[in-house]
């Protein structure tokens, strides 16, 4: 797993106004099958772990379920599971964005939330 950190810090009061929400963005070179099993991988798992979720698919329909500035902003936690570059990849540069492969999301999507989720803690200490 890959992390790109951004400079920006929360405010006190803006981490205890955030319910848990995961984002994530799911891409691969076809955009057929991967990008949808990731996407519903990292999906129920995050669901099951007690998070808002919103996930964009970049296949071969094109973008769908686009995330906005507001989702990007307001996230706890934002995935990308590509194999390729994200179209408009730009919206992310001033959050945190936790790197995966497909492969990792479709057959460990929970442990992956875990150990984001543990990584998150042991930053806030």
């Amino acid at each position: 797993m890959h992390v790109h950190n951004s400079t920006r810090q929360l405010s006190l009061n803006e981490e205890l106004t955030m319910s848990k929400k995961l984002i994530a963005l799911c891409a691969c070179p076809m955009g057929l099958a991967h990008t949808f099993m990731a996407a519903q991988a990292l999906e129920e798992a995050a669901v099951e772990a007690g998070y808002e979720v919103k996930i964009e698919t970049q296949g071969a329909d094109g973008i769908q379920n686009r995330l906005t500035a507001q989702d990007i902003a307001e996230a706890t936690i934002i995935i990308h599971s590509v194999a390729v570059t994200p179209e408009d990849n730009e919206r992310f540069e001033s959050r945190d964005v936790y790197e995966i492969t497909l492969q990792d999301a479709i057959k460990n999507a929970a442990g992956i939330i875990k150990e984001i989720e543990e990584m998150i803690a042991s930053e806030q200490q």
